[in-house]
């Protein structure tokens, strides 16, 4: 296939187009750098560097008969969003409905849309499943349940069939080894520890030990990067087949602990690493893990690589 990959510089959106690489697709790449990085651009994909703000720019790189169409280009700091919502309704909304207009002008019709857990909220249950009510406690995440809603009412308009994908937490680094961009300014905890190792950074803060679980450190399920690019491909052949639109979890459905992920960090590189508990953050649950049975029913989803020792080892290979 002939994809376009908005995004597809960054930190997960490089991984995604190596995937397809290597799968044998023909891959364009949309980026206007400000978080992607050239050196995670590939000689064997094209690069536009254009912004999803510039409609003509988009409008121009869609129209070159593609048979699908990633978004990967939104703004993903959940703080930051509600302290400027405004920076996020204009990227992440008004940007999604550019890539949705360019994209029926063009008449693709299959598009795979990065989205998050941050789309539930505060968990009732866990693992969370598909069926969890919505209700996003950032507008990070409103914005991303909001473009999924996008994407339902342009499926039935404009017969864009379409899969989001709702990822938990992304980290380690490509298991081949070619990828060796960092994240700019990371806020999740492995890239901090992983600085914190390579004397980037004095200590780690761990926000709360007094919660109910067996450490009393926080409990997350975290993804392989490589798994959540395999995921975009394996959406992308599902929708090939004629598959309908959906919106699945991406996770292991286990999860590791705050001290877990540290103590393998420690293990791994052979680092003190200094941490220190503090006070809690408002609205950090106690556990948040996903169940992913229809994301494997529907496109094949295996967690293959989301041990936490690979994660932490693929990730200090880049950061050592």
């Amino acid at each position: 296939m002939k994809v376009l990959v908005i995004g597809g510089a960054g930190y997960i959106g490089s991984h995604v187009v190596r995937e397809l690489l290597d799968r044998g697709h023909h891959v364009l790449v949309f980026d206007n750098l400000s978080s992607g990085l050239r050196e995670n651009l590939f000689s064997d994909a094209a690069f536009v560097h254009g912004d999803i703000m510039q409609y003509e720019a988009l409008r121009r790189a869609a129209a070159g008969n593609f048979d699908a169409l990633i978004h990967l280009a939104a703004f993903k700091a959940a703080g930051e969003s509600m302290i400027a919502p405004e920076k996020y309704s204009l990227n992440n909304i008004s940007g999604a409905i550019n890539i949705l207009n360019a994209a029926s002008e063009a008449g693709i019709k299959r598009l795979i849309f990065s989205s998050s857990a941050a789309v539930y909220g505060e968990p009732e249950y866990v693992p969370i499943d598909e069926k969890h009510p919505n209700r996003p406690a950032n507008y990070y995440g409103f914005t991303k349940l909001e473009i999924e809603r996008f994407l339902d009412w342009y499926d039935r308009l404009r017969g864009i069939r379409s899969v989001s994908l709702r990822y938990f937490n992304a980290a380690g680094y490509d298991v081949k080894g070619r990828i060796k961009g960092r994240e700019l300014n990371p806020a999740n905890l492995i890239p901090i520890i992983m600085e914190a190792a390579a004397g980037q950074r004095k200590e780690v803060q761990i926000f709360g030990g007094d919660y109910d679980t067996p450490d009393g450190t926080c409990i997350r399920d975290y993804i392989h990067v490589s798994d959540l690019a395999a995921a975009h491909a394996g959406a992308l052949e599902y929708l090939a087949k004629g598959g309908r639109s959906l919106a699945v979890n991406l996770g292991t459905g286990t999860g590791a602990s705050v001290l877990e992920v540290l103590e393998a960090a420690r293990r791994i590189t052979g680092k003190e690493i200094p941490a220190k508990i503090g006070p809690r953050r408002p609205g950090d649950p106690a556990k948040l893990t996903a169940s992913s049975e229809l994301a494997a029913a529907a496109i094949g989803f295996r967690a293959e690589h989301s041990e936490i020792d690979v994660i932490v080892r693929t990730s200090w290979e880049v950061y050592r």
